[in-house]
């Protein structure tokens, strides 16, 4: 049912807001096309609903996704240890380590760089929690300083049965990487996104922060130590969530997060060291995701060039880090020289990258030409990005991540809201075994394997639960969309489609409700809550 393709990441490598005002108008009447302006809190409250529909096991009192219930409450028992919780990643009940570390990264990174306005939206408290739920199992899953638990479950047979998760009978077999079975690339991601949300969790709960940062630690030098693929030691993950762009980034990523974590300048050095043999200032890439993270990874290193936050032997490298950082910008603007180094667009606007979910790859970028628009903006002295076909200035860019954003939610043609839940129109078959399925609280009866598709996966009916907040894939390079359920590549969702929408729909509607002309935002406007390194000093 699912192949590698649906969640490949690497299969084909190659903002108070100030956009002009004519754009803006223009953005304000691509909105009202497809009706109302948009209600960003709405969004921001309704994609925060979307984890706790996705988690797995024993869920709290505060649930507040009624029609979900307990799950995978023996994960990690034949072997001997406790991987109770997580999240599915999707519309299937596998708890694949990679892409469930990744949504945590990105949770993260959106209230360190729009924590401020999540808090005023009144939403800090759930964004917290949807990233405590995958920290908290991190923490179990690393059972060792050399030893992380990577997946559980085996898509193969998961594929096979449609059922609730509360119903499964497939397999919970649960698989690790190790000093003889090393797994660098879902090794430095976990330490990636435990880094960030040590940060993320400083304020509120420093004991928890500092627990987070131990084990990123641990992680990062388990995976730079013992170096290797996680789908060359796990077979089973190879037809889901291969690590096609190798572990070097993740690496990178995860030397980065600590140096923004703790400020340890041996974390810097690394990413500068690294940086040729690693491929971080030699890939130009076009797209960010689970997979590849040289985007985020230059991006990064480029924030720590503008701030000034570095020695003088670091600049030289840090300004190749740039470019290729601004390659992406580039790309995603439309801008680069040659037709392939730019991201193909739908007539209807949205940035186009392959044909199984693309939306997550519209998401990111969103996220990151929003994230970078700001440190330019921070940066002052009229930072701009020199592109082949012209210059790129942080109103420009910010006003380009708005646009995909507004596409999601409705400002397309089809005027259909990809995010689930939000407006008039959406889609209402997604591809979501639990969602499918009538709720476990009104019909405990056992639904068997293939009962789940005799009964309910062909129905043509809309699913019984909607599962509010999620993204699905989306519709294909010339807008096109069919909400069918067997229709996976575009109706299937996922938690990292998601993950990078939080912090955005939190600033834009503090944008929204600013009604001024919008500018890029800056760290000081966006959030009080950005803090940089262990002791504990906000961003300036």
């Amino acid at each position: 049912m699912i192949m590698t393709t649906r969640r490949s990441g690497a299969a084909a490598w190659v903002l108070g807001v100030a956009v002009a005002s004519a754009f803006f108008l223009a953005s304000e009447a691509a909105s009202s096309a497809a009706g109302a302006p948009h209600d960003y809190e709405e969004a921001l409250r309704k994609s925060l609903l979307y984890f706790e529909a996705q988690r797995s096991g024993r869920l709290p009192h505060g649930q507040r996704v009624a029609w979900r219930d307990h799950s995978g409450l023996t994960d990690g028992l034949e072997q001997g240890v406790d991987l109770v919780g997580g999240y599915y990643d999707a519309g299937d009940h596998v708890k694949f380590g990679l892409p469930m570390a990744f949504t945590v990264t990105m949770l993260s990174w959106s209230l360190l760089e729009y924590g401020g306005d999540v808090a005023a939206s009144g939403e800090l408290a759930h964004a917290l929690e949807s990233i405590k739920w995958g920290t908290d199992y991190f923490i179990k899953a690393h059972t060792q300083p050399d030893e992380l638990w990577a997946e559980v479950g085996d898509g193969d047979t998961d594929h096979y049965c449609w059922q609730r998760p509360e119903d499964m009978t497939t397999s919970r077999q649960a698989y690790k990487v190790d000093r003889e079975r090393p797994g660098s690339d879902v090794a430095g991601e976990t330490a990636a996104a435990l880094a960030a949300a040590s940060m993320a969790f400083r304020e509120t709960n420093p004991h928890y922060a500092h627990l987070l940062l131990h084990h990123a630690q641990q992680l990062f030098e388990f995976a730079d130590k013992y170096r290797g693929k996680y789908d060359s030691s796990i077979a089973e993950v190879k037809s889901y969530y291969a690590s096609v762009s190798g572990y070097h980034d993740e690496l990178l990523w995860a030397a980065l997060w600590l140096h923004r974590a703790t400020g340890r300048a041996a974390y810097l050095d690394y990413v500068v060291d690294n940086a040729h043999e690693f491929g971080g200032t030699g890939w130009a890439i076009t797209e960010f995701s689970w997979d590849v993270k040289y985007a985020g990874v230059q991006l990064l290193a480029t924030r720590l060039l503008l701030n000034g936050d570095h020695s003088e032997r670091h600049r030289e490298t840090l300004e190749l880090y740039r470019a290729k950082a601004e390659h992406y910008v580039c790309a995603n603007m439309g801008k680069n020289a040659a037709a392939e180094d730019n991201v193909e667009r739908s007539p209807g606007g949205m940035l186009y990258v392959r044909q199984w979910n693309n939306m997550q790859y519209v998401t990111s970028a969103a996220f990151l030409l929003s994230v970078y628009s700001g440190y330019l903006k921070d940066a002052g002295a009229g930072e701009r990005v020199a592109c082949a076909a012209g210059d790129v200035g942080a109103e420009e860019m910010f006003g380009h991540a708005r646009a995909q954003v507004d596409y999601v939610l409705g400002s397309n043609p089809r005027g259909i809201s990809y995010l689930v839940g939000f407006g008039a129109k959406f889609p209402a078959r997604v591809h979501h075994r639990a969602a499918s399925i009538v709720p476990y609280k009104d019909r405990k009866e056992f639904i068997g394997c293939a009962q789940g598709f005799d009964d309910w996966f062909g129905r043509k009916s809309a699913n019984p639960n909607v599962v509010v907040g999620a993204i699905v894939g989306g519709p294909d390079r010339r807008d096109r969309f069919k909400d069918d359920r067997v229709n996976y590549m575009q109706t299937e969702a996922c938690t990292y489609n998601t993950a990078p929408m939080v912090g955005m729909f939190a600033m834009l509607n503090r944008v929204a409700r600013e009604h001024g002309p919008i500018s890029a935002p800056t760290p000081t406007t966006v959030t009080s809550q950005r803090q940089e390194s262990s002791t504990g000093t906000a961003a300036a």
